[in-house]
């Protein structure tokens, strides 16, 4: 019940640049940073998700100040945007690895990424920060957050899921189950734009969505109990597909979610995961 709640303020509160930050090639870059300092599963999507929400507060920062310059006539508002984007932009190197470094510190084992490890390797990439600096930006973070940072996560969404069906008698395999679902839920956020499209014209039913329809379906992307029940679906239909029916029956009931939503999602998936159009 607290996640389901936490899920509906979170769409609630939608910012219109949602997702704009989970494009494929910085989600890859922050899997394979965590994989290089052996972070567990959730510190991965907890750094995604603090480097969306950080940015996003940036970019609103921003809009905000150029909105204030314009009404107060100021002179020279172009070059203050230009000079904020620029800031932004030499900076996110910087953000994206003080986010891996909270989520490190978050995912409860002692395998945290101290100071002395994130210098070394922005240094590898030719940035010359200084630990000063590195602490500074990790509070930056915090602070853009108000130190709200301990977010669930798509994985602990699908986690509490796999115990319920578990508790209500589904009888799964767990650990493959749960590795299955660990391999798709990294897969969804490495081609999401491409899952979310082909949703999007099923939903539809039209391939040419307009703008309206876009920006109508930003919660439905961001929706982390549909994609959690969308990976459990998906990963069942692969390891058990006699029991899928019965599962997605089950996911219904929990989480009130239709089947016909929670087969849709794992269409989407498997389309992009076998690479065909074939029904």
């Amino acid at each position: 019940i607290r996640l389901a709640t936490e899920n509906e303020q979170h769409l609630s509160e939608l910012s219109d640049w949602a997702g704009c930050f989970k494009e494929t090639q910085i989600v890859e870059f922050i899997f394979l940073l965590s994989e290089k300092w052996h972070l567990d599963q959730s510190a991965r999507y907890q750094a995604v998700e603090l480097l969306e929400r950080f940015m996003i507060k940036q970019v609103e920062q921003i809009c905000k100040s150029s909105r204030e310059n314009i009404r107060s006539g100021e002179q020279g508002q172009g070059s203050t945007w230009s000079s904020l984007k620029d800031q932004m932009y030499s900076t996110f190197v910087l953000r994206l690895v003080s986010c891996v470094q909270l989520a490190s510190k978050l995912s409860l084992h002692y395998n945290i990424v101290n100071s002395d490890t994130a210098l070394k390797f922005l240094q590898s990439l030719k940035y010359s920060y200084t630990k000063q600096e590195l602490l500074e930006s990790e509070l930056a973070v915090l602070k853009a957050l108000h130190f709200q940072i301990n977010m669930s996560t798509p994985l602990a969404y699908t986690e509490l899921l796999l115990e319920v069906l578990g508790h209500n008698g589904c009888l799964l395999p767990a650990k493959p189950l749960h590795q299955m679902c660990i391999q798709l839920l990294d897969f969804s956020y490495l081609t999401r734009d491409a899952i979310y499209e082909t949703l999007l014209k099923i939903a539809i039913e039209n391939s040419t969505p307009d703008q309206l329809q876009v920006a109508k379906f930003l919660t439905v992307k961001e929706d982390f109990m549909l994609l959690a029940v969308g990976i459990i679906s998906t990963s069942v239909f692969i390891l058990n597909p006699e029991q899928w029916k019965q599962v997605v029956e089950h996911l219904n009931c929990i989480t009130g979610i239709t089947a016909q939503s929670i087969s849709e999602f794992s269409y989407a998936v498997l389309k992009h995961i076998i690479g065909s159009t074939t029904p």
